[in-house]
């Protein structure tokens, strides 16, 4: 789609609204700047992403065919995922309005209380396959859980110092508003709305509380702390997606940043699956607490890092059981989660571990481990019409070379490595807490206004409508 299509959608360019593509990629760009401005190693390390991939499409012609083919290539060094995190309910609920407006939706239940960190979270993003290719941005939106807060005066503390914030401008909720009883927003307003959403996102080196009151907050979870005791939920990272996971890390501190110990997620793999993660430790950043401004005195407060993903292949329900069963097995022989001290033995038993799981998309198709896109071939145009094909040919189709396939790419999150990703920059106690809370996603969803797409479903939707077209083709 050329860029004017995405602009405008209709032919009258003053009156019409634009897409919430353009409006997405507009706010994903901007706010990539300002990251770039406040924490200069993200720029770094968007360079050095940048170049590891420039030299996988150049090695491999496999891999840039494979993207090219399910229309990601176009996406790559545009690609991001951003992570925020709220205190109250009426900020999940404007906020899943705010997205709204840039055609971003609730996708899949993440309870990350179980893995020690006391909130539950959805990721927004496109639903459609074109609109992710054209704007791939996402945010892990977490919502904090006070129910885990286990001290009954502390809580109600947090609960008045969260009543008395409003994150978002008078402009933006005017703007968010306009687009809903109208349908969309045009250049003009788009522009301004985003510049307006992104003040909701900005860093501030000023505390909305004292320092006793960020010690107490601090005592109960780093990630309380974080997100109780500013104006609003800082972008805690940018993540731009990498096609070599391996070689960023490898890579990271000849360029002067600070990698984490190991890289979350699935082993490396002929093959990749799901999501692969690592990121460098949070920055030690200056803060001026409440009271404390008139004598200058500062403190320091740990939040933004910035993180790498590998993406891979969706897995089915039957995969993401393997894939769990397997993790599951590899943390318990270490005794948890891995650490600088086990993280090569770590790696080791996880790789061995993981032989057992298919690392051909043949067999990862063939055994229904993982979803896929589904196309007709050259040789399609000639198949025989005197029959009609449907879903129960489809493994003959393909043996017979009339449909080819390719992995569909996992846009969503794991919980576990997010949890991960967490501990490691907020400190080892906090990354031993044992939240015993149960997850709560009708009360999530209460919360949010709306129900969030199944992920599982999303991924089952996607694979059929390719087939379909197929079938369509063939059957024409």
């Amino acid at each position: 789609m050329s860029s004017k299509n995405i602009v405008e959608s209709s032919n009258d360019i003053t009156n019409s609204f634009v897409t919430p593509e353009y409006i997405r990629n507009r706010f994903a760009s901007i706010m990539s700047d300002m990251y770039k401005n406040e924490v200069p190693l993200y720029g770094e390390l968007l360079n050095l992403v940048h170049d590891i991939n420039d030299s996988v499409l150049k090695e491999s012609k496999e891999i840039k065919e494979q993207l090219a083919n399910t229309g990601e290539i176009t996406r790559l060094n545009m690609e991001r995922h951003g992570a925020i995190r709220l205190g109250k309910p009426y900020e999940l609920f404007t906020m899943r309005r705010l997205f709204k407006v840039m055609g971003m939706f609730p996708v899949g239940y993440y309870d990350l209380a179980t893995a020690g960190v006391p909130v539950h979270s959805t990721a927004f993003r496109a639903i459609e396959n074109t609109a992710l290719n054209q704007a791939p941005f996402r945010v892990f939106t977490s919502l904090l859980r006070l129910d885990l807060i286990d001290d009954n005066d502390l809580r109600e503390r947090v609960e008045n110092i969260l009543e008395d914030r409003q994150i978002f401008t008078d402009k933006a909720l005017e703007l968010i508003d306009k687009s809903e009883k109208e349908g969309g927003l045009n250049k003009e307003d788009a522009e301004i709305f985003v510049q307006e959403a992104l003040e909701t996102f900005r860093w501030h080196d000023t505390a909305t509380v004292d320092y006793e009151m960020y010690e107490a907050l601090l005592g109960q979870h780093r990630l309380i702390a974080d997100v109780v005791a500013f104006k609003g939920p800082h972008i805690n990272h940018l993540t731009p997606r990498s096609l070599d996971i391996d070689k960023v890390q490898a890579s990271m501190e000849a360029r002067n940043i600070p990698p984490k110990d190991n890289i979350e997620g699935p082993p490396t793999r002929k093959c990749p699956i799901l999501l692969r993660q690592t990121s460098f430790k949070a920055l030690t950043e200056k803060v001026t607490f409440k009271n404390d401004a008139e004598n200058g005195k500062m403190g320091e407060h740990k939040a933004r890092f910035g993180e790498i993903e590998q993406r891979g292949a969706a897995l089915t329900q039957k995969g993401l059981d393997l894939y769990n069963d397997l993790l599951g097995k590899t943390r318990k022989a270490i005794g948890g989660s891995p650490n600088a001290e086990n993280a090569a033995e770590y790696n080791k038993l996880l790789q061995e571990n993981f032989t057992v799981f298919p690392d051909n998309y043949a067999e990862l198709h063939s055994e229904k481990l993982a979803y896929f896109h589904y196309f007709t071939t050259e040789k399609a145009k000639n198949i025989s019409k005197d029959r009609l094909f449907t879903k129960e040919d489809l493994f003959q189709l393909l043996e017979d070379g009339y449909l080819k396939i390719e992995p569909m790419v996992y846009e969503d999150f794991l919980p576990v490595s997010a949890a991960g990703i967490f501990a490691s920059n907020l400190g080892t106690e906090d990354a031993k807490r044992n939240y015993e809370g149960t997850s709560n996603q009708l009360l999530f969803e209460k919360d949010l206004g709306a129900p969030v797409y199944e992920l599982m479903k999303w991924y089952e939707d996607m694979q059929d409508e390719t087939i379909l077209k197929c079938l369509v083709e063939l059957n024409a």
